[in-house]
C-alpha cells in the first residue's frame, strides 16, 4: 500500500499535483486541525495565502467517531439523513449534539483567528484541504461555507479518499485526491505517522503563513523559498554504537547545510514545535534532520534524559552520518532544546568538530558544564522572557563561553514557546542564525535585525 510519511509529506506531493493553481487567484483553506499540515505545505507550493475554513463533525451520541453530518461558520450544515435513518437520532438528540457542536464551533473560530482576519474569498478559488476523506461530511459542509463567502470556484484536494465517495461528491467544482482507494478503512491506515495535531501547530502554521505572505508583500513578491518542488524526504536509521536511531531528513532542492534537531526532555521527533521550527528553516533553504536520541525504552529512564555525555554521543553518531553521506561539503548546525541543547554544546566541543552554528531554544547550556569554554562555534541562545529561571542558567552559562554567542529573549515567552506568535519569533531567529553561518553566500534570505 502506498503510504505518506506524515502530513507534511502528503502535503507536498499534494502540492505537486495541483502546481496549474501556481499564479492563480487562490486560497489554500485547510481543514483543522489535522487538514491544516496539509494545507501548509500545497500553500508554499502554490506560494498562495493560507486560512482555515472551520467545520465540526456531528458525531453519532453513543459512535461519536461516526458522522451523522457536521457544522460550519455561517450557520452551515449538512446532514447524512442515512446514518441518522440507521442509528434512529430522533431530533432532540441532533439538536443536543449540534448545540454541543456550535459552542465548539465558536471558541475553535476564536481562537484560530485570534487578530487574524478572515481571508477574503469573493470571486476567488476556494482550494479546501483536508487529511483525507471517510464520509465526506465535512468536507461538503466546508465547500457550502466556501460559497456561502463567495467563492467562485471550489477546488477540493485530499491525499486520500474512498473511490466511491469520489464518484458521487457533487458540492465541488473539481475534487482532487492523489490515493482514490477500493478497499478504503480509515484515513490513518495510509499514513506511517498520523499522530493527531494539536490546536498550536494550527495556530504556529497560520502563523507562518501569515508571516511569509507579509515578507513577501514587502520585498514585492520575491520568494525566499528553498524549493520544495524537488525536496527529499526520507526516514533514516542512523548507527549508534550497539542500537539504532530513527530518523527524518529533509533535503530541499540544491540543499548545502542540514540542522540536526537535538529535543529536550518529554519530546521528540514527531513535536509538533520541532517540525514547526523546522518548516522554518526549510522555507530558508535548510536542510533539516530530526531524530530521537534516546530509544522508547531509554526514554522511560528519567536519568538518561539529563545524561548530557550520552546524548552528545548520538549526536556526534549523527553527524558523522551526514558527513559520511553527503561529504564534507554539507554544511552541518545544531538546534537543541532544554536538556538537547546541552548536549549540542557538548558535542559541539569536541576537538576537530565542524559543526558550523548551534541555535539553543528554551535550553540548558549550563548542563554542557566545563565544555562550554571549548564551543568556537557560533551559538544563538533563545530564552523566553518569562522563562526567568533558564534566562538566568543562560546568562550564567554565557560567561562561560569563549566563542561567538549571543542570547535572544522573546518578550513574553515561557519555557515551551506556548505563547502566540513566540514560537514563530524563535523559529525566525534560528532561521536568520543559521543562514548567516552556513549559507553566507545565499540572497534573498532576510535576516532577524540585530543579529551579528
Amino acid at each position: 500500500m502506498n503510504k505518506f510519511r506524515d502530513r507534511a509529506d502528503a502535503g507536498r506531493r499534494l502540492g505537486q499535483q495541483l502546481s496549474r493553481f501556481r499564479g492563480e487567484d487562490v486560497v489554500i483553506l485547510g481543514l483543522p486541525r489535522g487538514g491544516v499540515p496539509v494545507a501548509a505545505e500545497v500553500a508554499k507550493a502554490l506560494n498562495a495565502p493560507l486560512d482555515v475554513i472551520v467545520v465540526r463533525k456531528l458525531g453519532v451520541p453513543f459512535r461519536p467517531e461516526v458522522a451523522m453530518g457536521a457544522i460550519g461558520e455561517g450557520n452551515a450544515r449538512v446532514l447524512d439523513q442515512r446514518v441518522i435513518s440507521l442509528a434512529g437520532i430522533t431530533e432532540d438528540d441532533l439538536r443536543t449534539v449540534e448545540r454541543e457542536a456550535r459552542a465548539l464551533l465558536k471558541s475553535r473560530v476564536e481562537r484560530y483567528r485570534r487578530a487574524r482576519p478572515r481571508l477574503e474569498l469573493t470571486g476567488k478559488t476556494a482550494l479546501i484541504v483536508d487529511d483525507g476523506m471517510a464520509t465526506g461530511s465535512t468536507a461538503r459542509v466546508a465547500c457550502q461555507v466556501a460559497r456561502q463567502l463567495g467563492a467562485a470556484t471550489i477546488i477540493l484536494a485530499v491525499p486520500v479518499a474512498p473511490a466511491h465517495l469520489l464518484e458521487t461528491l457533487t458540492d465541488p467544482d473539481e475534487v482532487v485526491s492523489l490515493i482514490s482507494a477500493r478497499d478504503f478503512q480509515a484515513v490513518g491506515q495510509y499514513y506511517r505517522d498520523f499522530s493527531p495535531t494539536a490546536d498550536e501547530e494550527v495556530m504556529q502554521l497560520l502563523d507562518a503563513l501569515a508571516q511569509r505572505d507579509s515578507t513577501s508583500d514587502s520585498t514585492g513578491g520575491k520568494s525566499t523559498g528553498g524549493g520544495q518542488d524537488a525536496a527529499d524526504d526520507q526516514e533514516v536509521e542512523i548507527p549508534a554504537a550497539a542500537l539504532t536511531l530513527q530518523g527524518d531528513l529533509h533535503l530541499p532542492a540544491h540543499c548545502e547545510a542540514v540542522v540536526v534537531f537535538a529535543h529536550g526532555s518529554g519530546s521528540s521527533r514527531h513535536s509538533p514545535r520541532n517540525r514547526y521550527v523546522a518548516s522554518i528553516l526549510h522555507d530558508a533553504g535548510l536542510g533539516t534532520l530530526l531524530l530521537d536520541l534516546l530509544t522508547p525504552a531509554e526514554e522511560a529512564d528519567r536519568g538518561n534524559v539529563f545524561d548530557i555525555p550520552l546524548l552528545a554521543q548520538r549526536l556526534t553518531a549523527a553527524t558523522r552520518w551526514l558527513a559520511s553521506h553527503y561529504g564534507p561539503s554539507m554544511h552541518v548546525a545544531y538546534f537543541g532544546a532544554s536538556t538537547g541543547a546541552a548536549a549540542a554544546l557538548w558535542a559541539a566541543a569536541d576537538a576537530g568538530s565542524q559543526v558550523g552554528a548551534i541555535v539553543s531554544r528554551g535550553g540548558r547550556p549550563d548542563l554542557a558544564g566545563p565544555r562550554l569554554a571549548a564551543v568556537r562555534a557560533p551559538t544563538l541562545l533563545i530564552v523566553g522572557g518569562a522563562d526567568t529561571q533558564v534566562l538566568a542558567l543562560n546568562r550564567a552559562a554565557m560567561n562561560d563561553m569563549r566563542g561567538l554567542t549571543r542570547l535572544e529573549i522573546v518578550p513574553g515567552a515561557t519555557h515551551l514557546f506556548e505563547e502566540p506568535g513566540t514560537l514563530a519569533q524563535a523559529a525566525k531567529l534560528a532561521a536568520g542564525w543559521f543562514t548567516r553561518y552556513l549559507l553566507p553566500a545565499r540572497d534573498g534570505v532576510p535576516l532577524p535585525e540585530g543579529l551579528p
